[in-house]
């Protein structure tokens, strides 16, 4: 792993145990409080075969789910990748990756490929490679490679059936604004127009109106580091980024997710402290006023999460990553609850997929005092 996240994950251990059931410190707004619990349960599943944080889980067509790439507990190793099966409850392995890589993202194609980008390998290298997974031949196969090398960005599939790749990190710890667009019909990326504001560690969803909103992130490191409340649009027909309105809250390490009303909630992040500056607060953007309004105040406060939000079948949102309990935020009563279950996650970098029957796959991560996990857990509605 880069020594950047090697960083990050070794300041959180002793830290995270704050964002658990049971060591919320004295005077936090969840202490105290009564906890509604949500429908379902969170039950521990077959483990992986290799520990693994800033991976990615992506749901196949056919009910499996890709897990690949993610770094573990040794030092530089990055793994491969290897499949769930909800039929048996179990990991298999998979051919190698032509390039093994974390913190990158990985995209279900319209012909049900997975395009897996960027990120870094081994020695805390910058990727511009990217390649496809095939679920018809359980392979990996090549493809184009991006413009500009880049990890911890974004992707976002577009209505198009094309691929929106914004932001994240360069080589030599250059921030990004540019972005760049993926067409599975050619197998290239070409560059598109870029975000007003470099940003690294932010949050993308697809709106109904088919834009693409981006909010919050970071520039810099460290002492240097800046945070953001700003969010932009980007318009797939011209090709460009607008400003929207400003977040109440800056924020990173943050997730976000589209309700069934249009809406997006925005869940956690943190400050720039870090670990001792997570958020349990939320926000809503309404697309058609285009501003942010607070929201309901999570349960469990929660960073380092980004992609763990799943809208499940009923309309509600299951939010699994970033604490070592799951909950659900219902957009009804506008409120989040607890999901019940003695499963203790491993929380941060971790990665979700639904799989059938309304469940979903959560899998490694690491957190409450130790590195990558092999563990694996699974939502039951």
């Amino acid at each position: 792993m880069s020594h950047e996240t090697r960083r990050r994950y070794a300041v959180t251990m002793a830290a995270f145990a704050l964002t658990s059931s049971h060591a919320l410190p004295p005077g936090h707004p969840s202490v105290g409080r009564a906890v509604a619990t949500a429908a379902g349960s969170v039950v521990t599943t077959s483990a992986m075969r290799v520990e693994r944080a800033a991976h990615t889980a992506t749901a196949l067509r056919d009910g499996r789910v890709l897990v690949a790439g993610g770094f573990t507990n040794e030092e530089n190793a990055v793994s491969g990748a290897e499949l769930f099966d909800p039929a048996g409850w179990r990991f298999a392995a998979l051919p190698r990756m032509r390039t093994l890589r974390h913190s990158h993202t990985a995209t279900l194609l319209p012909d049900g490929k997975v395009l897996l980008v960027g990120g870094y390998t081994a020695g805390s290298t910058v990727l511009a490679a990217a390649e496809l997974f095939d679920p018809a031949t359980n392979r990996f196969v090549p493809t184009g490679s991006l413009g500009a090398a880049r990890a911890g960005h974004v992707a976002v599939a577009l209505p198009n059936g094309k691929v929106l790749i914004a932001g994240g990190v360069g080589p030599a710890w250059s921030f990004l604004s540019s972005a760049e667009i993926y067409d599975p019909a050619t197998g290239r990326f070409t560059p598109t127009g870029s975000m007003i504001i470099a940003r690294e560690s932010h949050a993308a969803v697809l709106l109904q109106s088919g834009h693409v909103l981006v909010v919050g992130g970071h520039q810099g490191r460290r002492a240097d580091i800046t945070l953001f409340t700003s969010a932009e649009r980007y318009d797939v027909t011209s090709g460009t980024f607008r400003k929207v309105g400003d977040m109440r809250v800056r924020r990173h390490k943050h997730d976000a997710v589209l309700l069934r009303d249009g809406r997006v909630l925005i869940t956690g992040g943190t400050d720039e402290r870090d670990s001792d500056g997570i958020y349990n607060s939320t926000e809503l953007f309404d697309p058609t006023s285009a501003t942010f309004t607070m929201g309901p105040d999570l349960v469990r406060p929660r960073y380092k999460h980004n992609g763990s939000a799943v809208l499940l079948v009923n309309g509600t949102v299951l939010i699994a990553g970033g604490a070592a309990q799951a909950e659900t935020f219902d957009p009804r009563s506008s409120a989040f609850s607890l999901v019940s279950g003695n499963s203790q996650m491993a929380g941060q970098f971790s990665a979700v997929a639904p799989i059938k029957n309304g469940g979903v796959l959560i899998t490694g991560g690491y957190g409450g005092g130790r590195g990558p996990r092999a563990s694996a857990w699974v939502y039951r509605p």
